[in-house]
Order: C-alpha cells, then sequence, then structure tokens
C-alpha cells in the first residue's frame, strides 16, 4: 500500500479586517484597519488616473441655405407663334409681368415690345428679375445731358466751316482758303446761281450753285449726310470738294474751270 501521509492545503494570505474604536466619550467611530498575515503590511497604492485620449471632431458642415434663398434658375424660352409677351409672362409667373420681361430682354426684342419673333430666345427666372432690376435702376437715374450741338451761321462762312468738319470725317482734303477762292470765282456766293449759257447748258445739265456743279457730277461724289440738292450750300461744297479731290488732289488745287 503506498504509504499513508498528510495532504498539505497550500497557505493562503487572507486579509483581515479588524474594526478599532477611537473616541472618546460615549462617542464612537469605527475605523477599518487593514492587516496581512504575511509579513509586511499592505501599502495601499493611490488608483491610477484613467488615461486621456484626445479625440479630432469632424468640422462642422455649413448650415444649408433655405431653399427660398437660392436664386432660381435662368429659364432660356424660345418665342413660338401666336405668342406675346403678356402670354409668356402669364404663362411663366414672371414678377413684374409683360413690362419686366420686356425690360429683361429688351436688346433682343428691340424698341417694339408689340412684335416678338417665333425663334427668339427669351431669357426667364433669376436673369430675367436681374435685368429688370438693372432697367429699373437706370431708368432711375437722371438723363445725362445732350452733347452740345454745334452751330455755323447761315452765309458763306458757315457754309464752308459746316462743309470742312463734314469733309474731314470723310477724309477729303481742302482748306478754307481754297474754298472760298473757287466760290466767289464760280458763283460770287450766290448759292443759287446756274449756268444757262454753256456746253453743259446747251446739253441739258447746267452748272448749278456754289462751286457750279452739274447734276450727274453731284449725283456721283454727293457726300452722305448732306441733302440731295445741289443747291444746298453745303451739299454743293462737300460734292465739289469730293470731286476735285478724287481729279485734282485737292479744292485747294483747282484755279480755274474744272
Amino acid at each position: 500500500m503506498p504509504a499513508s501521509g498528510k495532504h498539505r492545503r497550500p497557505k493562503q494570505h487572507k486579509i483581515a479586517r479588524k474594526l478599532a474604536f477611537a473616541g472618546s466619550g460615549g462617542a464612537a467611530l469605527a475605523l477599518p484597519l487593514i492587516s496581512a498575515t504575511t509579513a509586511g503590511a499592505a501599502v495601499a497604492q493611490p488608483a491610477a488616473a484613467p488615461a486621456v485620449r484626445t479625440v479630432a471632431l469632424p468640422a462642422a458642415e455649413p448650415a444649408a441655405k433655405p431653399a427660398a434663398e437660392k436664386a432660381a434658375a435662368p429659364v432660356i424660352y424660345s418665342v413660338v407663334g401666336g405668342d406675346t409677351l403678356a402670354k409668356i409672362a402669364t404663362e411663366h409667373s414672371v414678377s413684374g409681368g409683360w413690362q419686366a420681361l420686356y425690360d429683361a430682354n429688351r436688346e433682343v426684342i428691340g424698341s417694339n415690345p408689340s412684335v416678338i419673333r417665333p425663334g427668339l430666345k427669351l431669357t426667364l427666372g433669376g436673369e430675367a428679375k436681374a435685368a429688370a432690376a438693372r432697367a429699373t435702376a437706370l431708368a432711375a437715374k437722371p438723363a445725362a445731358a445732350p452733347a452740345a450741338v454745334k452751330t455755323y451761321a447761315n452765309n458763306l462762312d458757315g457754309w464752308i466751316r459746316q462743309s470742312l468738319d463734314i469733309m474731314a470725317r470723310h477724309g477729303i482734303p481742302g482748306t478754307y482758303n481754297g474754298i472760298h477762292r473757287n466760290v466767289m470765282r464760280e458763283s460770287s456766293g450766290n448759292p443759287l446761281a446756274i449756268n444757262n449759257w454753256d456746253s453743259n447748258a446747251a446739253a441739258g445739265i447746267p452748272s448749278k450753285g456754289l462751286l457750279q456743279v452739274i447734276d450727274p457730277t453731284f449725283r456721283a461724289y454727293h457726300v452722305p449726310g448732306t441733302a440731295m440738292d445741289s443747291y444746298d450750300p453745303v451739299a454743293n461744297i462737300t460734292a465739289a470738294c469730293n470731286y476735285a479731290a478724287a481729279r485734282y488732289g485737292s479744292i485747294d488745287n483747282v484755279n480755274g474751270a474744272y
């Protein structure tokens, strides 16, 4: 048989709690005392502070604007047969009616809002409102003073000076003295002068006006912006100078019949 023996139970370190009573008089306070059966008293360790972890929070999303604050997207409308601005404004609920629609599209419609042709592209919506607002603002501004209009005396001096200004705009050469000299030789300054005795008169095309121009030459060298009348002093001078420039280089180079 196997030898008998005793089983040894391992020692367990038990922490015995004892209560010590302290106090004076009749009152007493029970205080726990901690002791260990092992050599040396257990030392209480302070509790470790919980670790702190820094977490980066995502940036806040900007608040979405209410739909009412969002500008209405512009709409391009193509005019069809039978359309009117009033009809389009009503069907598309254009704020301000057909007047606002016209103000927003004045450049493409033109001066007559009653005439819109099929295929015309009109802007509705946000852009139309903005354009109408701009038109209203412009209308509110005081009208600019008209530019000063240059005036000329109704005599030979004024006719020559007005002709020179027109000639300068059209690149026609000539000077005051050159024009005046030839006028005095041809007509003595009479805008209604007419030659009824030379070969041109015999051919039915008499020379007329300040610089004695026949009708075919006047029509061929007429300067835009002047009267279509060979007796008109300014029209006569400018046409004659235009002809002289083409044939002689300038009215200044003419010293006789031309």
